[in-house]
């Protein structure tokens, strides 16, 4: 079920070096395309990850791992469609690009080969949203073999088989569990964890809820605390798997296998978007921010047999604000976008230990990132891509160039050495989604 006026074909010019000719990439209706078997030579013998199955990569963290640096974005097109407004970042995994769009007033998860860029099927969801901020789902699907998983703006959970039209299962969260549809609608995307599916969102003694995969089943609710738009964070902490969630009264990490509460940090919320990221030399330090005035903060978590303790480390209140883009931990540091909402800010390297800024460079703080090695990709809100080295001695930019036109708050994805980036419309520039292939060097 594809959106009027919308074709997903392909044209058939020579793909072009985007290194060489420094032009905008998604400027008319050209589309480049690299013959299948060409595709799938350079798939099977890439340096690079795999899937990227869910929000934030197949460990929710950001980061891709790389056999071999890259230096520069030495990028070819490999497809551009058109796709209809949203948020939603793309996930990938056995072949298939995964999304959200709204098509005139409806939500629809939009399945895409990843090779070819084609659609492969639109499968109606639930009703949109629209608002002055960007319109369509917030949310990114999440991959699991042949299924996927999408929770819409209004909080319908559906479970889709790729080969069939119709739900496996849904929940509607708001009918079932008294969840409330948070300000701008949902935004917090379901996490996949061994056989389960955690999503937020529920009312009292529902907050966070844990589903099986395979049937729908409710395995476990747990906490009475709203929730925000943030997505959950799993972890590993002093031998602990566990799931951080970002709730309105603060943080509150739960045991994925029965949703014990093993512990929270009290931390003022809002309509903040960026998930806890967890780091430190023993991976037991969390950081958590959000913007109208309440900034960044970090605890310290240790483990005495069954007791759990977040001891404040550091915080900031009215600064280091992230109101979108989920920052990433590397080596001892945390970079990400801080500053007021909807306003000019940086980007900014602080020691995750202390929160000392260790540097700080002027830039939009809507934009998202991945990290390739040792190196970030960052899409900017004004539709560059640039490379940056990641290094806590100062900001080096290694590349850039122009992407995309409109609404660029979402992060880029990656998989099988692609890039899979999307933006939102904005004045005269149509929401479109982009397969690009990186070069290594």
């Amino acid at each position: 079920m594809a959106m009027r006026g919308f074709d997903a074909t392909l044209a058939t010019e020579p793909q072009k070096p985007l290194a060489a000719s420094r032009t905008m990439l998604i400027s008319g209706d050209i589309v480049h395309k690299l013959s299948i078997l060409a595709l799938i030579s350079l798939t099977a013998t890439s340096s690079f990850a795999d899937d990227w199955p869910q929000f934030r990569g197949p460990h929710n963290d950001g980061l891709v791992q790389l056999q071999t640096p890259i230096d520069k974005l030495a990028i070819t097109q490999v497809w551009q469609v058109p796709l209809g407004d949203a948020f939603s970042a793309i996930s990938v995994s056995a072949g298939k690009a995964v999304t959200m769009a709204q098509r005139d007033n409806d939500e629809f998860l939009i399945i895409l080969d990843a090779v070819t860029g084609k659609e492969f099927k639109a499968l109606r969801i639930d009703k949109t949203i629209k608002d002055g901020n960007g319109n369509g789902p917030r949310s990114t699907p999440a991959i699991d073999a042949s299924r996927i998983y999408v929770y819409s703006s209004h909080m319908k959970l559906i479970c889709f088989d790729i080969s069939k039209d119709q739900p496996l299962w849904q929940h509607d969260i708001c009918k079932e569990y008294n969840g409330k549809v948070p300000p701008y609608g949902n935004a917090s995307s379901p996490i996949l964890i061994d056989d389960l599916l955690l999503i937020t969102g529920g009312g009292e003694g529902h907050a966070i809820m844990a589903f099986k995969k395979e049937t729908g089943e409710l395995a476990w609710a747990s906490g009475d605390d709203p929730h925000t738009h943030v997505t959950p964070t799993p972890t590993t902490i002093a031998g602990q798997k566990q799931v951080i969630c970002y709730l309105k009264s603060g943080l509150v990490s739960v045991d994925p296998k029965n949703g014990k509460i093993l512990w929270t940090f009290a931390r003022p919320s809002c309509n903040t978007g960026a998930s806890p990221i967890v780091g430190g030399k023993d991976n037991n330090i969390v950081f958590a921010s959000a913007a109208y005035g309440v900034g960044g903060a970090a605890c310290k978590i240790s483990r005495n047999t069954d007791q759990w303790t977040a001891t404040p480390l550091w915080g900031t209140k009215g600064k280091h604000m992230i109101h979108w883009s989920t920052p990433i931990y590397h080596d001892g540091y945390i970079y990400g976008f801080f500053g007021p909402a909807g306003a000019k800010g940086s980007f900014e390297c602080l020691d995750i230990n202390t929160g000392q800024s260790k540097w700080s460079q002027p830039f939009d703080n809507r934009g998202g990132m991945i990290l390739m090695g040792d190196k970030f990709l960052i899409q900017t809100p004004d539709g560059d891509l640039v490379l940056v080295a990641a290094s806590p001695e100062s900001y080096k930019e290694l590349d850039r160039t122009p992407l995309f036109k409109g609404k660029n708050w979402i992060a880029p994805s990656f998989a099988d050495g692609m890039l899979f980036a999307r933006n939102n419309s904005e004045k005269n520039a149509q929401s479109q989604a982009v397969c690009l292939k990186l070069a290594s060097h």
